[in-house]
C-alpha cells in the first residue's frame, strides 16, 4: 500500500518543513561552491537542492506508474491531490511565492500527466483478447 503513496509529496513537505522552521530561508543562498576546470565557481544552493530531490521524486513516480492494477489508481488520484495541495499553496501561502515552489509545482504536474499517459499506454498493451477475436485491421 505504501507505493500508493505519491513520492511527489516529499519535496512538499521538506520545503514546508524548511520554510516553517527557518522562515529566514533563502532558497538562493549559496551552501557550498566548486572550482571549476573553466575558471568560475559552481555554486549549490538550497533550492538548487529542493529541486533535483523533485526531480529524482519524479523519476520514482515514473517508474512505478508502468505498473497496473488498484495500488496505481490510487496512486493516480492521490498525486492529483498532492498537485492540488501544491496550487493552492502556490496561489494562497506567502512562503511558497518562489520559484523553487513553483519548480516543485510543475513537477507534481508532470508526475500526474505522466502517471496518467504512461498508464493508459501501458494498460492499452494488457489488453486480452479472447480466443477466436480479431481486433480491426487499421488502415
Amino acid at each position: 500500500m505504501l507505493t500508493a503513496v505519491p513520492l511527489t509529496l516529499i519535496p512538499l513537505i521538506v520545503y514546508n518543513a524548511i520554510a516553517l522552521i527557518f522562515p529566514e530561508t533563502t532558497w538562493v543562498g549559496e551552501i557550498f561552491s566548486l572550482p571549476m576546470v573553466s575558471g568560475v565557481r559552481w555554486a549549490l544552493t538550497l533550492g538548487d537542492l529542493m529541486i533535483g530531490l523533485a526531480l529524482a521524486m519524479l523519476f520514482l513516480e515514473i517508474m512505478k506508474s508502468g505498473r497496473t492494477g488498484s495500488a496505481t489508481i490510487t496512486n493516480h488520484i492521490l498525486s492529483t491531490i498532492v498537485l492540488i495541495i501544491y496550487i493552492v499553496e502556490f496561489i494562497l501561502v506567502d512562503i511558497a511565492a518562489t520559484s523553487v515552489f513553483f519548480i516543485l509545482t510543475l513537477t507534481a504536474l508532470f508526475d500526474v500527466i505522466a502517471g496518467f499517459t504512461i498508464t493508459i499506454r501501458t494498460a492499452t498493451r494488457d489488453i486480452a483478447y479472447s480466443p477466436g477475436y480479431e481486433p480491426p485491421h487499421q488502415h
